[in-house]
């Protein structure tokens, strides 16, 4: 019988390595095993470092293991034809067209890649089946859906019975097969979910919040790891002395707080990439051998020649007649996103500029960082900066009533009873934060909006909402009821994209930090949203060492390591760097926060 393992956390806490190392461990014992990664930005090929794919495949150079990467794009190709495919050659091709045009919208790339990641749970032929996921917002969205949908059709076929994915007759099936899904996912004999976290308070924060919301799905967390431990040997100098003391606290807080077992991971002082590194990773994580720390060079090497740092005025400041200046940063899970979008608001807001900061994470802490609530409508945070979380499940409440009341008088009964049977889907919670997100690029109440958003896959996808609504109301215009109302919402949304394009209304940076997988990530979101027509501007090189942390070997290692990739950066994506260095303590609270702008370039902390 099939064991399932998920390994869930907030982004950048290490869950593709404990996962690889868990899935290693498992094939080493003799289980047939499988890793599928679910995250939309997954990394699975530079851990192991193979080509892996949308397609399963064995791992070199270990028996009994095959892994796969769901690509949300191939996926919904295959759930389209396997929909449709049946229906080639016996409906009229009228009907085949009104079903492609169905399966054209934006939800159907979300249920495809839900629909491939339930087909694993089917089968038998694994002993063990590992789900490396994406950061924990998303993957509590994902665990949610085989409730959502089997509900949703449900109410479907009792009413028009449509669905935005088309008659219910075609998905019909599907409920049945998300009802066993739900059931497997709740049965903790076969299904074992583990979070990973950091030694830090947010992180730890953030994984008590996602087990709190899992419960009340009927599922329950049975291991935490804790990962990224400093040995308390090499943290004899003072700047890691009150990190060691800090991370303390923290495994003492999880270790009352969670109730569940725990595992410690120490932090290494190198990048663990490949077979041997990972089977390393899952001797200490199983049998607990602890790692040994390489010879390191016998001094702190300083980097050779940095390159001048980027002119932030330039890119950042809003530009006069332009209207609002939108500031996205995104980046891999846990590479410091939000830490960087408060520091830069802050700062905007500090020198005059009234300042908005949003987080579209759907595993937002922004107020955690401030140390102030922050809710789901714009609120004051000190001077001119104010900040706001978009709230999903509001969202879709205020989208739904909006799109309704804007229809009223002007559709037919019947009309507007199919428009409230398809926003009751849970395609409609997606539209409606992008459109809330929206309106704040829109809006002229500010003077620059700065957008922390969620880890990379999900902003790309974010992104793409605009262009693949308008390629959505395109195909409608011409047939269907109230043709100009819908002509006016693909006017709109053609807006969005020219703005998305416009450097002078929309700052992209990407923030990493120095090692393989973010730059590799990174390097990739570039290219995505390249071929969209959105040029990244600048890079943030985040969490570096400074001189006076690497006393010793295991610090000078990661120094070394740390100089090695921002080389990388500098030649791979030929844009200005922003280096930004790891600070002493948690960056918490805005005197923290103002403390930090002083690492900023001159120019923009010049008033």
């Amino acid at each position: 019988m099939t064991r399932y393992l998920f390994f869930s956390g907030k982004g950048g806490v290490g869950k593709t390595t404990m996962a690889a190392a868990t899935a290693i461990h498992r094939a080493q014992k003799g289980e047939r095993t499988l890793i599928v990664t679910t995250d939309p930005a997954s990394n699975l090929a530079d851990v192991f470092e193979q080509a892996i794919g949308h397609r399963i495949v064995p791992i070199h150079g270990i028996s009994n293991l095959w892994a796969m990467e769901i690509d949300p794009d191939a996926a919904t190709r295959e759930y389209k034809e396997r929909l449709i495919g049946p229906y080639r050659g016996v409906m009229p091709e009228d009907v085949i067209a009104s079903l492609e045009e169905n399966l054209s919208g934006p939800c159907t790339t979300e249920m495809a890649s839900f629909d491939r990641f339930i087909d694993f749970m089917e089968g038998a032929e694994y002993e063990v089946i590992v789900f490396d996921t994406a950061p924990t917002g998303h993957t509590i969205r994902l665990l949610e859906l085989p409730v959502d949908w089997s509900r949703h059709i449900e109410e479907s076929a009792r009413g028009s019975g449509q669905t935005c994915l088309g008659p219910v007759q075609t998905i019909q099936d599907s409920k049945e097969k998300y009802d066993r899904a739900t059931a497997l996912l709740r049965d903790p004999e076969r299904t074992t979910f583990v979070f990973v976290m950091r030694p830090e308070s947010l992180s730890l924060y953030e994984t008590l919040r996602a087990r709190k919301e899992l419960r009340t799905i009927g599922i329950t967390s049975g291991l935490t790891v804790i990962n990224g431990i400093l040995p308390r040997e090499a943290c004899d100098a003072r700047f890691f002395a009150g990190k060691f003391e800090a991370q303390q606290r923290v495994i003492a807080d999880a270790a009352a707080a969670l109730g569940t077992p725990i595992r410690r991971m120490l932090l290494r002082d190198g990048e663990v990439k490949g077979i041997s590194a990972l089977a390393s990773v899952a001797a200490e994580l199983y049998d607990g051998i602890l790692p040994a720390t390489a010879p390191g060079p016998p001094g702190c090497e300083p980097e050779p020649s940095p390159p001048a740092p980027p002119d932030l005025d330039r890119l950042l400041l809003p530009v006069p007649g332009e209207g609002t200046r939108a500031i996205f940063f995104t980046g891999k899970g846990g590479v410091g996103k939000t830490t960087v979008s408060c520091v830069v608001a802050m700062h905007l807001a500090d020198r005059g500029f009234k300042t908005l900061i949003v987080t579209t994470d759907p595993a937002a802490h922004l107020g955690e960082v401030f140390g102030v609530p922050v809710g789901s409508e714009p609120a004051p945070i000190a001077g001119n900066l104010s900040a706001v979380m978009i709230d999903q499940q509001q969202a879709f409440a205020e989208y739904r009533e909006r799109v309704l009341g804007e229809s009223r008088g002007t559709c037919s009964a019947q009309m507007l009873a199919a428009m409230e049977e398809e926003l009751n889907s849970p395609c409609t919670v997606e539209m409606a934060a992008f459109d809330r997100f929206v309106r704040f690029i829109e809006g002229r109440d500010y003077d620059v909006v700065v957008f922390d958003t969620a880890p990379t896959g999900h902003t790309l996808r974010l992104l793409d909402l605009p262009f693949d609504y308008a390629r959505q109301v395109e195909m409608m215009v011409s047939s269907a009821e109230n043709a100009a109302v819908k002509q006016e919402t693909g006017n709109r949304f053609r807006q969005i994209i020219a703005l998305l394009r416009d450097p002078a209304r929309a700052v992209f940076s990407l923030v990493l930090y120095p090692e393989s997988t973010p730059i590799m990530e990174s390097w990739r979101a570039m290219l995505d949203l390249r071929r969209a027509g959105i040029h990244t501007q600048f890079i943030v090189a985040n969490l570096l060492l400074p001189e006076a942390a690497c006393g010793n070997a295991f610090f000078r290692n990661r120094r070394r390591m740390q100089l090695k990739y921002l080389k990388d950066i500098d030649d791979r994506f030929a844009l200005p760097v922003l280096r930004f260095p790891l600070m002493a303590e948690e960056i918490r609270g805005l005197d923290l926060l103002r403390r930090a702008t002083a690492a900023l370039p001159s120019g923009l902390t010049s008033a």
